[in-house]
């Protein structure tokens, strides 16, 4: 074990960051059959502080061997699982939902140290995936099967949800807490066993996750995390014991997921990635709209796929622009664990290079970058994976900066002359995940949200995530499957029907004669 000296340097972190101190693994353990197992792999993801560089941890590249002992271990609790009630595995859920609401502030501190997000926004992370946990406690009215009785003389037909048996989950690093908890809660409390994949860059937040289900006594061999990068989607994507797979992350792991893993004849669901506009109309409430979209766009430091990434700037509201860049220079950059920090570092050192690479297209390619952050570097961390606030103007649907999800603190703005030209161009995009209007006009929103394709869809509201008593609704090349992520689809993904058909002969009944047609009902 080893403790991060980020942990250990007080003045630089917040009082909410510092009694959270904990310890990281040098090598993650799998989490197998309710234990913390030592992976004999040969190769290693390393894990690092995206403000310092810091070597945090390694995790594993499970090897074939420990993989299938964790799909045979949660296929044998399976077993027993499936035959606990319903009602006490929502009990489970709700235990876990209060261990998690204990620990938040432990878990937002993880999730900075790793991910690099701000303190708050890490909260946040816990709160959304808490949510989730929450509403797994009482799926039993979403759990329902169907019944028709005497549907023919003496027959009746009823048909009851049961669980798929082991399914997986492949999770990315934008939400090290939220996207899990998207995915095993559901899938346990419908009855399955479950194999979590953690993103491969901020692991220790599963392994905490698993830590406090431990805690709440949850029968050994239900949910089980095995490390790693390709070769672990590649073998969930190809177990014949794994039933169902949910993945939230970029579209190319995601195609191959969903190509594969119903290839073998698996369930897929499949969140991958988004290029989300927010329309400003001429009519709207500037000051809301404006700090809405300077707030949606560089939360998070961009790296969410519900970021309002684009500005549609409808007819006059293009004068707006200098405004909107003044806003997005106020916004104060640094590490994540430190008070008042709105724009924290980039995850990762290639995502940085890779926003960097999108920001030098924009330029290339003929938009302006009236708020240019190419060139930031953070004076007290110059290591940092920063990029500063940067808003791109003047932008086209052909410039890669378009077509492309940047995944940073980027805010491309496109100018339209009408509603009607601002529909086309977001119907254009090739990704339906999210968008939004901002208006006054309720005729204008009624029109937007009938015609648009995108199927979340806020009216003067940035970034419109259901709450899980609703699904999360993605569409267009940003969805894979056809039951989306939590809510009543959630429960519908992990279950199926098994349907009956039952005859009880009345005695004065004559029964049965030898006919080789089809029965008709009589």
């Amino acid at each position: 074990m080893l403790m991060s000296p980020l942990y250990r340097n007080k003045k630089a972190l917040s009082a909410v960051y510092n009694k959270n101190m904990f310890h990281f693994s040098k090598v993650l353990p799998n989490f197998i059959n309710g234990e913390f197992v030592q992976s004999k792999a040969t190769q290693f993801f390393e894990i690092r502080n995206p403000v310092t560089q810091e070597l945090i941890s390694k995790a594993p590249q499970t090897t074939e061997a420990e993989f299938n002992q964790a799909v045979s271990v949660a296929a044998e609790a399976y077993k027993s699982w499936s035959q606990v009630p319903l009602l006490v595995r929502q009990r489970y859920m709700f235990a876990y939902q209060d261990k998690i609401r204990t620990n938040i502030d432990k878990l937002a501190a993880l999730i900075t140290a790793e991910n690099g997000k701000t303190l708050p926004d890490a909260k946040g992370d816990v709160i959304r995936g808490l949510e989730v946990v929450e509403h797994a406690c009482g799926i039993s009215h979403i759990y329902h099967g169907e019944t028709i009785e005497n549907i023919a003389r003496g027959v009746d037909t009823y048909s009851y949800r049961v669980p798929l048996g082991v399914c997986g989950g492949i999770a990315p690093f934008n939400f090290p807490c939220m996207i899990p908890l998207w995915m095993f809660p559901y899938a346990i409390t419908c009855g399955n066993t479950f194999i979590l994949k953690p993103s491969e860059r901020v692991p220790n937040t599963s392994q905490y996750l698993m830590e406090l289900l431990n805690e709440v006594g949850l029968p050994k061999g239900v949910v089980n995390v095995v490390h790693g990068g390709f070769n672990t989607v590649k073998q969930m994507c190809e177990d014949k014991t794994i039933k169902a797979i949910s993945f939230v992350g970029g579209n190319k792991a995601g195609d191959y997921i969903y190509e594969n893993g119903a290839k073998h004849h698996k369930r897929i669901q499949v969140n991958m990635g988004a290029k989300n506009h927010g329309v400003i109309m001429p009519d709207c409430d500037k000051e809301d709209a404006l700090n809405a979209l300077v707030s949606a766009a560089f939360g998070a430091t961009g790296q969410r796929c519900m970021a309002l990434s684009v500005a549609v700037m409808v007819g006059e509201t293009k004068n707006w622009v200098p405004e909107l860049v003044e806003k997005v220079k106020k916004l104060k950059l640094g590490n994540g664990a430190e008070e008042g920090i709105d724009v924290a570092p980039l995850c990762y050192a290639d995502l940085k290079k890779n926003v960097l690479r999108l920001l030098d297209s924009a330029v290339a390619e003929g938009a302006t970058l009236p708020l240019d952050g190419r060139s930031y570097v953070n004076p007290k961390y110059p290591q940092g994976n920063f990029v500063g606030p940067t808003v791109i103007d003047n932008v086209q649907p052909h410039m890669t900066c378009y077509k492309e999800e940047i995944f940073g603190p980027a805010l491309c703005v496109v100018h339209v002359e009408t509603l009607e030209d601002a529909i086309q161009l977001i119907n254009n995009n090739q990704y339906g995940n999210g968008t939004a209007i901002f208006t006054r006009s309720g005729s204008a929103a009624r029109y937007f949200q009938h015609n648009i394709e995108c199927t979340q869809i806020g009216i003067n509201l940035p970034i419109p995530v259901p709450l899980p008593m609703f699904s999360f609704t993605g569409g267009k090349r940003s969805f894979g499957g056809d039951l989306n992520f939590y809510g009543k689809n959630g429960v519908k993904f992990f279950t199926q029907y098994k349907t009956i058909t039952s005859r009880w002969k009345e005695e004065q009944d004559a029964g049965y004669k030898v006919s080789t047609s089809f029965p008709l009902m009589k």
